[in-house]
């Protein structure tokens, strides 16, 4: 299943004081202007060559149409690259500063070199897993601004008790195989193995090793720069176990035809030890959040947002059942992308 890119503004249609500033703040005129696809919004993105040969990044956000389901997060995106820059670097873009103007609000970064993914290959993916190892250590039990939120992982230990006590949420996860026959498999395995995978949570609410987190770490908002894993798209930023942001990363590799996900937190721990309960409660957690979201309807303006979620469903659940010995969810294969 194929599903539509998002409808970015093209650079003409941005407003010409708008594109004035930019030429201002970088200090070159612009002489060419790309837009750049990924995410799942229709955020105003370029990949800007100015006439000095110099490149930058605009990631811009304007008014939306009435009924729009996407919600812009560039304020707390400013913040973090403002005021964690310690933190943050040489894992981020460079920032270089932001406009405001009649509803714009565009922020100028680093356009950050690398190689983009997918495809992964096992090289790949063990550089990146050991260069995010490398950003978590350098902040795990480390003081960090209160402003950060510190329990946004907690609202991944519940997904999984909501979907095994509500008939029609467990109905709607089913529903997403092609096949009465299949539908069937999907509620008898969810009805066997729910309340484990309930019990698996768990260990999210008392995890106590905390550091800075990315928490949207996946192939749109990273570039691999040699053995350097260049982060962007900073909104969700929080504190918390690293085992979150770890498992969220490594089940989107194979959720892309990367290696196992196994063998990038072997690669990770290398680097960073993780606490192997914490890692399964992540996993279980994650799996939950796109049980609950990949069946529910498009939304307007975000139209693949569905489509990644359902293969990450797959990755992530049968991550989760491995991790915890259950019987193999075979009705996954089912699911369409």
């Amino acid at each position: 299943m194929s599903a539509a890119r998002e409808d970015k503004p093209t650079w003409d249609a941005v407003p010409s004081a708008v594109r004035d500033l930019t030429e201002q703040m970088l200090g070159a005129r612009v002489s060419s202007a790309r837009r750049a696809f990924g995410g799942y919004g229709p955020s105003a993105t370029f990949v800007l060559k100015l006439d000095d040969d110099r490149t930058a990044f605009f990631k811009g956000v304007y008014p939306l149409p009435e009924g729009s389901a996407v919600r812009w997060a560039l304020d707390e995106e400013e913040r973090v690259y403002t005021q964690l820059a310690d933190e943050i670097t040489p894992w981020a873009p460079v920032y270089y500063g932001s406009i405001r103007h009649e509803g714009w609000h565009a922020m100028l970064i680093e356009s950050v070199p690398g190689a983009r993914m997918p495809p992964w290959t096992v090289s790949q993916a063990e550089r990146a897993a050991r260069s995010y190892a490398e950003f978590h250590a350098r902040t795990v039990d480390a003081e960090l601004p209160e402003w950060l939120e510190r329990t946004q992982h907690l609202e991944f230990a519940g997904y999984w008790s909501q979907i095994t006590t509500d008939k029609e949420a467990s109905a709607r996860l089913a529903a997403l195989c092609p096949t009465p026959a299949l539908r069937r498999d999907a509620t008898e395995w969810i009805n066997a193995n729910g309340s484990t995978l309930a019990s698996a949570e768990e260990p999210l609410l008392t995890a106590e090793r905390f550091a800075l987190l990315h928490f949207d770490t996946r192939s749109d908002n990273v570039r691999l720069d040699r053995d350097l894993l260049r982060l962007f798209d900073w909104p969700w930023a929080c504190v918390g176990p690293p085992e979150f942001d770890a498992g969220a990363f490594a089940q989107s590799i194979a959720a892309e035809g990367g290696p196992d996900p196994e063998q990038v937190i072997a690669w990770y721990q290398t680097v960073l030890p993780l606490d192997a309960d914490v890692l399964t409660a992540s996993v279980v957690g994650i799996s939950g959040y796109f049980a609950d979201r990949a069946p529910r309807p498009a939304m307007e303006g975000l139209p693949r947002l569905r489509s990644v979620q359902r293969r990450q469903l797959k990755a992530s659940l049968l991550w989760a059942a491995g991790r915890l010995q259950l019987g193999r969810p075979d009705w996954l294969q089912s699911v369409a992308d």
